[in-house]
């Protein structure tokens, strides 16, 4: 709290904000640092196709199939048979659920299309596959995951 010169007795309130003002644009920094290093998910090199991409609706099942086979649900790594179980329980409370592969570009063909047997065993009948858009570079735009389309019954 300040006096002002002449005033005797009247105290006048001020709040100095250059620290406050400080400290925001630390962790502004921080955060903008900290940001890019975070990374979520599976690290899979997705193949590069021009496709529309599908709207989002809910949260959604993302199956990675990785390049050393390795197969998850999300974030979990589980084995075909293990992800047949659980999408099998996942379908009875939700029937209409989709299911995303993202698969390595370097894996196996035949490693992609029994994943998707064991997602359809599982009950689900909705299968989008996952790509991303080319590059610059490969006469595209700029790089982004997509959903390149659904498969029905």
């Amino acid at each position: 709290m300040a006096f002002e010169p002449g005033q005797r007795g009247q105290l006048v309130s001020q709040i100095n904000v250059t620290p406050l003002v400080d400290v925001m644009l630390v962790l502004l920094l921080i955060f903008m640092v900290t940001a890019p290093i975070i990374q979520q998910g599976v690290q899979v090199a997705l193949p590069r196709v021009k496709a529309e991409g599908l709207p989002g609706k809910e949260e959604q099942f993302v199956v990675s199939v990785t390049h050393d086979k390795g197969v998850f649900l999300n974030d979990t790594r589980m084995t075909r048979d293990e992800l047949t179980t659980k999408l099998r329980a996942i379908a009875k409370e939700r029937p209409d659920r989709e299911v995303f592969i993202r698969a390595d570009q370097s894996v196996a063909y035949g490693e992609v299309v029994s994943t998707m047997a064991a997602i359809k065993a599982a009950g689900i009948d909705k299968v989008g596959l996952v790509t991303e858009m080319p590059s610059a570079e490969d006469g595209g735009s700029a790089a982004a995951e997509r959903a390149s389309g659904t498969s029905g019954p």
